[in-house]
């Protein structure tokens, strides 16, 4: 059955707005798992612009769901993910300016210097995984270098979806899909497993969650957005509903 992580990073958006104590992510990551998260997503960023050293270790410690700590393949977060042992280590592309992460990483660039990341953490016993756009090239590239998992970038789907009045028939959009589903066969044919994730919403989320051998969706601020309004809770449970009611739309 598809799963779901939710990615709390924007709680602590809120937090570092203030430099206070609330909210915090570890009630949120309750919150989350009463809702039925299967996961929970934090990026521990360079600049420490939202999720701080201390949320990542206190979420290790205290929550009782899966983490999957999102982090660029340097020395530093490498450190940190053998120290805290995740369940998953997903590499990103990280740029100091950008708002959000603004495209896959480029494996197949960054090959040698990733091998070497995704040894020192599967030698440690950390699931690995690489965050990457619908491109076969990079899907070939993310096994050669041993990743266990790719999540496939959705964003240029999801922004297809807005532009074209939300409308999941429209050619652009259906490209999109047709892009992420054919990565999604063969990251699967390669042995590895098949996430996707990156501005998916209660919207867009179904043609995605439908796709075939899909493992787990990535979903985060549209979730933290709608909490604002119904709470987190009720905003887990409701993406979690659309998300299985795709699965089981496919599986029919």
């Amino acid at each position: 059955m598809i799963e779901l992580g939710v990615n709390i990073d924007h709680v602590a958006t809120l937090r570092q707005a203030r430099r206070t104590y609330e909210p915090d992510p570890v009630w949120a990551a309750v919150e989350a798992h009463l809702g039925g998260a299967d996961g929970i997503t934090v990026h521990l960023r360079e600049d420490r612009r939202h999720i701080q050293d201390e949320d990542v270790r206190r979420l290790r410690d205290l929550t009782h769901i899966k983490l999957n700590l999102e982090m660029a393949a340097t020395r530093e977060m490498v450190d940190i993910a053998l120290r805290l042992k995740p369940e998953m280590a997903m590499l990103v592309p990280e740029g100091r300016h950008e708002i959000t992460t603004e495209g896959g990483l480029d494996v197949v660039a960054g090959a040698r210097m990733l091998k070497r990341v995704v040894g020192r953490l599967r030698d440690q016993g950390v699931m690995t995984s690489v965050f990457i756009d619908a491109d076969l090239a990079q899907v070939e590239a993310a096994a050669r270098i041993g990743v266990q998992v790719c999540e496939v970038h959705t964003g240029p789907y999801a922004h297809a979806f807005h532009a074209k009045g939300r409308d999941a028939e429209s050619p652009d959009v259906q490209a999109e899909l047709a892009r992420i589903a054919a990565a999604g066969k063969a990251i699967r044919a390669a042995g590895m497993r098949f996430n996707a994730g990156h501005a998916l919403n209660y919207f867009n989320v179904q043609p995605v969650a439908a796709l075939e051998g899909v493992r787990e969706l990535h979903i985060g601020h549209s979730i933290v957005s709608r909490s604002v309004f119904i709470g987190l809770r009720e905003a887990v449970r409701e993406m979690k509903r659309l998300m299985r009611e795709a699965g089981q739309g496919a599986g029919a």
